[in-house]
């Protein structure tokens, strides 16, 4: 923090515009230097399946090569200033390009969409966000609704951060604050344990049920208190995606904080559960 640093990838679809539009909203706000990055698969995983070689391949692979470059130079150049942005093209896998450059960059965020609908649709799919997601060192920024916003329309007045009360929690909640603090937000930690309804005809204890969530709210409690810093709790049981999201959603939350650092947890390292909340969540994710 701040965000010194952002790196957006492209393929050229409307949901990457979008997802451009949002970093460059987070430009404005910080000053960041903004990266626009597009990875160029190798030939064999655009013209495997065709009966081509030699020459003739590699004259397909430089027209593509340059039509790439041509239209990285005009992606939103309308809209983008020249100075603090730069276009990078580069060729390999894209999700172990983006990673790799991030890290090389030292970006402080990646963001982008959850999938692409662009000429290399199977390349910026879901399965390369989710390897960007699991891989990069830095937080990431993506959403399944980022194309139905403005960017006049991008809020960040309330800020819902998720913990497991694991050991990434502590990171993923300083994270998360310093952004509020940054952006003048508000914040609520969510935490959602699983579901102890019992089978039917089970008897099921609801003072149980309150002991469980009041033993979670004094652990948030201290774990806040060793930070130094106050923040309403918001407590919940049941399946993680769902429960998370509805909290956010009924918290009036603008975006969702969630960790993924730790190779454990409900919210852990990008796990079905962590998967799940970007998908299900009505306001962007930041995984950290």
């Amino acid at each position: 923090m701040p965000l010194s640093h952002i790196l957006v990838p492209v393929d050229f679809s409307e949901k990457s515009e979008c997802a451009a539009r949002y970093a460059a909203a987070l430009r404005r706000r910080f000053g960041s230097r903004l990266t626009l990055l597009h990875v160029l698969p190798p030939p064999h995983y655009e013209f495997g399946a065709m009966e081509v070689g030699g020459s003739v391949l590699e004259e397909l692979f430089r027209s593509r090569a340059e039509q790439a470059r041509q239209d990285l130079e005009a992606f939103l150049a309308g809209e983008l200033p020249q100075e603090g942005v730069d276009r990078l093209l580069l060729e390999g896998d894209p999700a172990a390009k983006i990673v790799r450059t991030a890290h090389e960059l030292g970006v402080s965020l990646i963001v982008m969409p959850t999938h692409g609908y662009g000429t290399f649709r199977r390349f910026i799919l879901g399965s390369v966000t989710a390897k960007v997601l699991h891989d990069a060192d830095c937080p990431v920024w993506t959403g399944v609704h980022m194309e139905a916003a403005k960017v006049e329309d991008v809020q960040l007045e309330k800020i819902g951060v998720g913990v497991d009360l694991r050991s990434q929690s502590e990171r993923t909640l300083m994270w998360a604050r310093r952004f509020a603090q940054e952006v003048g937000a508000e914040m609520a930690l969510l935490h959602v344990m699983p579901s102890l309804e019992g089978a039917a005809g089970e008897f099921y204890d609801p003072e149980w049920k309150q002991r469980m969530e009041e033993s979670a709210r004094q652990e948030i409690r201290g774990l806040m208190a060793r930070l130094g810093w106050e923040a309403p709790v918001l407590v919940a049981s049941g399946e993680v995606a769902e429960s998370v999201c509805r909290l956010a959603r009924e918290w009036g939350a603008n975006l969702l904080v969630i960790g993924r650092g730790s190779a454990s947890g409900v919210l852990g390292r990008l796990r079905a559960n962590a998967y799940s909340i970007i998908r299900q969540s009505t306001c962007p994710v930041v995984s950290v």
